[in-house]
């Protein structure tokens, strides 16, 4: 039987603490102590404590990441999802966005596919983006729980120009994914890690946005997953995602040594 403070949980002072811990970069301090635990429920209840908090500051949703899905990441992990987080206004950024480090613990990236959702919330576009993320896990074991109270360690993402936002059907079997850094392909994979591509992962999202009474929006961005693993990055580094062979975005990351 667990016998930490958590037994009883206070999700809005939990919440106060992990936003708090987001803005120093220095997320899930929480996990630290090794008589926490949590269960996914109370850790989606977490996440949506917090995007409260970061909305009464004056942040947008704007969609939603479906995580922990493919092969890349349940072999580096150790667990399987699907896991949902949540996207921001204030970090979804521009193709040959310049990253600031400092903003970061751990940052890492995925290249992957994403939707944009119509009036009906049907998907009208795919296109390909960098998801960065804060690499870090607290707990001495890594685990949903803590993956998913850190936003499926989401930390924004890089869109590409829409030039590439197409038709589901446009992107088919022949075309790859691949990440390069610094010039070299280090990851290569389909575009989609569920059987259906890209409407496997809005149906489950769905189901289970309303499990947590929430819903699609039209104009959300819905991250569907990636078959890629995640790879972490440093100052100075270039990072592309390309469709076979043609850069489709692209981001960098600032040498400075001080923080803007």
């Amino acid at each position: 039987m667990k016998s930490s403070f958590f037994m009883d949980i206070n999700i809005q002072k939990l919440a106060n603490r992990q936003l708090s811990d987001f803005r120093l970069v220095n997320p899930g301090t929480c996990f630290e102590d090794n008589t926490f635990f949590i269960s996914n429920e109370k850790a989606y209840a977490l996440q949506d404590e917090v995007t409260k908090l970061r909305v009464r500051d004056g942040e947008k949703v704007v969609g939603f990441k479906v995580g922990c899905t493919g092969p890349g990441t349940t072999k580096l992990f150790g667990m399987e999802g699907p896991i949902r987080g949540t996207l921001f206004d204030k970090e979804t950024l521009t193709n040959n966005a310049c990253l600031d480090p400092h903003l970061f613990c751990n940052l890492a990236v995925e290249a992957e596919m994403a939707m944009s959702l119509g009036e009906n919330k049907e998907i009208t576009s795919v296109f390909p983006i960098i998801e960065l993320h804060n690499f870090v896990f607290k707990a001495s074991k890594k685990s949903l729980p803590e993956l998913i109270a850190n936003n499926g360690l989401n930390r924004g993402l890089v869109l590409s120009e829409k030039y590439w936002k197409k038709k589901p059907e446009d992107y088919d079997e022949t075309h790859s994914l691949s990440l390069e850094i610094n010039g070299y392909i280090i990851d290569k994979g389909d575009l989609w890690p569920m059987k259906g591509g890209p409407s496997s992962s809005l149906e489950w999202l769905s189901e289970h946005l309303t499990k947590y009474n929430h819903e699609l929006l039209p104009g959300n961005i819905v991250l569907g997953g990636t078959a890629l693993g995640l790879h972490l990055v440093k100052p100075g580094d270039d990072i592309r995602v390309k469709i076979n062979d043609q850069t489709a975005v692209n981001c960098s990351v600032n040498l400075n040594e001080t923080s803007n």
